[in-house]
């Protein structure tokens, strides 16, 4: 072995699947670990090296902060050497907070909050004139010169535009000992018991001073005691009055428009914040988004009556004190709740959703007395938005929002800041625009700034902008350049998630530290490839050592150092089968070796599929960047939508296509973007979007609950012999209720610790060792198995143990199929990577019943996949289609998209320099295409 200032020695890690290994990484080289998908990549990466980094730094904390730790686990590994400070950077920990923006992230946004508190201009939103601002020695020489030789009233401006009678008020500044007041532009003599029109709105000044200007040094003195009295009580704004012209002029020691004497407070980098209250927008606290009642949510079919059920809050017809009050309403608009809601009056559904009060009489002709009635009703709409307003309790609070939109806070138009802090400019730009450009433009605009600021400016904002600059280029080199500040945290994909975070550590310039990354290329076209690699080359040089875990042939070419586990996946895998430079692994014959030199290929079909003549036509699509596109998808064949990252392929698919879709099928309520036309809905029966999103965010979720395996399993452990004798049910197998499962961590097998500044901890239960359940439900065994060790099964084993149930067996082979054989049952959802849990979701769908008429998206399969893995993902994907189905991918990888039937490429470029379709038709026919990014590299791989 080598010296440990030089490498980073592991010495028997056992996590997971690893099988005793030993390995020694290079230090501040550039270090790609690579391997099937489930073969110990992750395992030794995140789970081991990490895991004791982590560990480390919190044996560093003090006893005390320590034992509200718990005990961090020690990795099973018998010795790791020469580790530095370690930074993992993952795909799964961006923030879900909708306050969490591309700015706040990247740190961008504080440092533009810094600029514009202390470099930019304000401009009035009256009157867009530029405020001003003035200390008492220059309003007192601006007075002498501007009023020398006139009479002027000095006044203290306490009331402006507000309705009232003021009687205190004049009593507390008679009081004070000032005689006269100026009352909505008339200087009054202030007399005992004086009030004014409590329902009109008034202006009030106090008259501190009149006073003939002169040159005399008294005229000075006491010009100066007058201005410093009237600043005391008008709160740093006084207003001179000419008593001749009765022309009113105002100074402040704030900010302050001249003419109509409206001033704001001195900007401090809070008044641009929209998570600080001096800054949001009192309207939307700072989203940018409010939510509002749909009407068409609450009366989802109008056809039926109210009995009925046609007010989905509601639901049908019980004797309850709303309904009561709804009969009440009936009575006195003359219509009854068996009668359709459309055709109820305006006026009488006017009440029924937002509420009245009044009393009424109805005549009985029968018995000819009057009966009188009394509503008082607050209205549906009302009920929903107080109780989602209102209400602490969660599930009350999502079941309000099942009846609202989200729409765009109307007050701030979505810049989340308050009016005054809009109308701060640096170079005729306030933040929210700058917010709101692309990254590409505004590195553009922050590098011609210099000309355009003041000498004063540019002494102030040297350091600020110089900061600005170089994170906005790092941004740049990790190809998000198509990204704004003000996208929100949630938006973003998982790969573009971790390329922010790798630019934002790349901007702290640390040295001597380790990174660890989780497939960085993912969601990047091969053309911004290059910078990425380029990024982290850039981090090694300056002196860091970084781990990627990667299957990218480019970034492996590129490596020092190539780790390559195997040689299959789960339990199979965990050794180290080679590990040297790529020079000298492309030597070997690993899997990943042959794949790499061309021993062994995906290959290309000798021809493509002819569809079934059908076509779905989407016209005039406009959402985000989209310049009005309109694209025709032939069915029955698959089709690849390609494009350079960010140019419009989400926006086209995920949130226009996928949502009318929705709605056509399922009466999905998601709202798509906006677009014009589409034709051809009813040539396919459902739609159905397999996408990467966490197929369960708590340790309770797992492969067997996911694709309704497990209920299965448990039907077959309620059939044993020992079960019936003892009565149990399926419930009795099940971990989410009481009955069978351990009550000491309540069915998770694992006890959750909370930290305050880290991810969660989780840490095995004691009671039952992570078997999740108690002794007597571990005493029922099928073929000799507890319920437990089915959940600890991999999928492989699986699939040979229950080979004589066919309905499990179903269900376990379709998961082996999309090349998950290595998982096991009830791994927890948590530790799954997100291209394992699209599969999962794919084996789902693939496991049902399919009409051989369904459209199926799928957005980026190949995530977290091997050369290998994705030969098995497409042979999975061919025989959909076979049978007819169309499939929709949305991909960067070449290896699928040479096999696609039809290829649509958007962009040219990303952000406001795409959303156009580039190029059409089937991978020959675009590969010629000379504008396409993607027909380059395709090219490449057809030839």
């Amino acid at each position: 072995m080598q010296k440990t200032d030089e490498t980073i020695e592991v010495l028997g890690a056992r996590v997971h699947n690893l099988k005793n290994i030993d390995v020694s990484i290079p230090r501040e080289k550039l270090v790609v670990i690579t391997g099937l998908s489930g073969s110990g990549k992750s395992s030794l990466a995140f789970d081991t090296i990490y895991a004791e980094g982590q560990r480390r730094y919190i044996e560093t904390f003090s006893a005390y902060a320590r034992q509200f730790l718990g005990g961090l686990e020690r990795p099973d590994v018998d010795k790791i050497d020469g580790l530095s400070p370690v930074i993992a950077i993952e795909q799964k920990t961006t923030s879900r907070s909708p306050r969490s923006t591309v700015g706040t992230i990247t740190e961008i946004y504080d440092f533009l909050r810094l600029l514009y508190a202390r470099g930019s201009d304000a401009f009035s939103y009256n009157t867009g004139e530029k405020m001003v601002s003035y200390s008492d020695e220059q309003i007192k020489n601006l007075i002498k010169k501007d009023f020398n030789g006139k009479r002027i009233n000095v006044l203290a401006p306490v009331i402006r535009a507000r309705k009232g009678h003021y009687a205190e008020l004049f009593q507390q500044i008679a009081k004070q000992g000032f005689v006269r007041v100026r009352v909505n532009g008339e200087v009054r003599e202030i007399l005992p018991g004086m009030k004014l029109d409590r329902y009109k709105t008034h202006d009030i000044e106090i008259v501190i001073d009149r006073i003939a200007v002169d040159e005399t040094p008294e005229t000075d003195n006491r010009l100066a005691e007058s201005i410093k009295t009237a600043m005391y009580h008008g709160e740093d704004v006084l207003m001179v009055l000419d008593q001749d012209s009765g022309e009113a002029r105002f100074f402040s020691r704030t900010l302050m428009d001249p003419i109509t004497g409206i001033s704001y407070p001195n900007p401090e980098p809070n008044l641009f914040s929209f998570n600080s209250p001096k800054g949001a927008c009192p309207n939307c606290n700072g989203l940018g988004t409010v939510n509002e009642i749909n009407v068409k949510k609450i009366i989802p079919n109008p056809k039926l009556s109210i009995k009925q059920g046609g007010f989905a809050p509601l639901g049908e017809y019980k004797s309850s004190w709303i309904f009561k009050q709804l009969e009440t309403i009936s009575e006195k608009f003359k219509f009854k709740l068996t009668d359709p809601i459309d055709k109820i009056s305006d006026e009488a559904m006017d009440v029924i959703l937002n509420g009245g009060k009044e009393k009424f009489e109805v005549k009985s002709k029968a018995a000819g007395v009057t009966k009188e009635y009394k509503i008082d009703f607050e209205g549906i709409s009302n009920f929903i938005k107080n109780q989602f307003e209102e209400t602490e309790s969660t599930s009350i609070r999502r079941w309000a929002k099942e009846f609202m939109d989200e729409v765009k806070c109307p007050v701030c138009e979505g810049t989340r800041l308050k009016k005054e802090a809009l109308y701060f400019r640096v170079n005729d730009k306030n933040i929210a625009e700058l917010s709101s450009m692309d990254i590409a433009d505004l590195t553009q605009w922050f590098m011609e700034i210099d000309d355009k600021l003041t000498e004063k400016q540019k002494i102030i904002a040297v350091e600020i902008i110089k900061e600005i600059r170089d994170r906005l280029h790092f941004l740049v080199n990790v190809g998000l350049e198509y990204l704004s500040l003000s996208r929100s945290s949630r938006t973003l994909s998982g790969g573009e998630a971790q390329r922010i975070r790798l630019a934002t550590q790349i901007g702290s310039q640390l040295v001597g530290v380790l990174y660890i990354l989780d497939e960085p290329s993912i969601g990047l076209h091969q053309r911004d490839n290059e910078k990425l690699i380029h990024s982290l080359e850039q981090l090694r040089d300056i002196g860091n050592s970084v781990i990627v875990v990667e299957h990218d042939k480019d970034m492996i070419e590129r490596a020092d150092y190539v780790i390559d586990i195997g040689p299959k996946a789960g339990k199979y895998g965990g050794e180290i089968i080679s590990a040297g430079t790529p020079q000298e692994m492309l030597k070997e014959h690993t899997l990943t070796a042959q794949y790499m030199n061309g021993e062994r290929e995906i290959s290309v079909p000798k021809k493509r599929r002819e569809g079934n003549g059908k076509f779905m036509k989407l016209t005039g699509a406009t959402g985000n960047n989209l310049k009005n596109v309109s694209i025709e998808l032939p069915l029955g064949k698959m089709i690849c939508v390609t494009g350079v990252s960010g140019s419009g392929k989400s926006t086209l698919i995920n949130e226009t296509l996928y949502p009318i879709l929705n709605a056509y099928y399922f009466n999905g309520v998601k709202k798509p973007q906006p677009y014009k036309t589409i034709e051809g809905l009813e040539h396919i029966d459902k739609v159905i979007d397999i996408d990467q999103s966490p197929i369960g965010r708590t340790p309770r979720s797992n492969p067997a609950t996911y694709t309704d395996l497990f209920t299965e399993i448990r039907n077959l452990f309620t059939m044993t012999s020992e079960a019936q004798i003892r009565g149990y049910k399926a419930g009795r197998f099940s971990f989410n209720v009481k009955g069978g499962r351990c009550e000491t961590c309540e069915g998770s097998g694992v006890r959750t610790i909370e930290m305050n500044f880290l991810p969660d901890v989780y840490v095995e239960c004691e009671t039952c060792q992570g078997k999740r359940f108690n002794r007597e439900t571990l005493e029922i065994r099928y073929k000799g198995k507890s319920v437990s060790d089915v959940l600890n099964m991999t999928v492989d084993e699986a699939v040979d143990f229950f080979e004589n149930i066919p309905k499990i067996y179903r269900k376990v082979k379709t998961i082996q199929d999309v090349g998950l054989g290595y998982i096991t049952l009830g791994q927890q959802s948590t530790t799954l990577s997100g291209g394992e849990a699209q599969r999962i979701k794919l084996a789902t769908e693939l496991s049902k019943k399919d009409t051989g008429n369904t459209f199926y998206i799928m957005d980026e399969p190949t995530t977290g996949l091997h050369f290998e893995d994705i030969r098995v993902l497409m042979e999975v994907i061919n025989k959909l289609v076979d049978k007819g189905n169309t499939i929709l991918i949305i991909e960067h990888n070449m290896d699928v998209i040479k096999l696609a039937d039809y290829i649509i490429d958007i962009g040219p470029e990303g952000g406001q320099g795409g959303g156009k379709v580039v190029a059409k038709g089937t991978p020959e026919e675009v590969a010629k295409d000379k504008k396409s990014y993607t027909a380059k590299f395709l090219k490449k791989e057809l030839s």
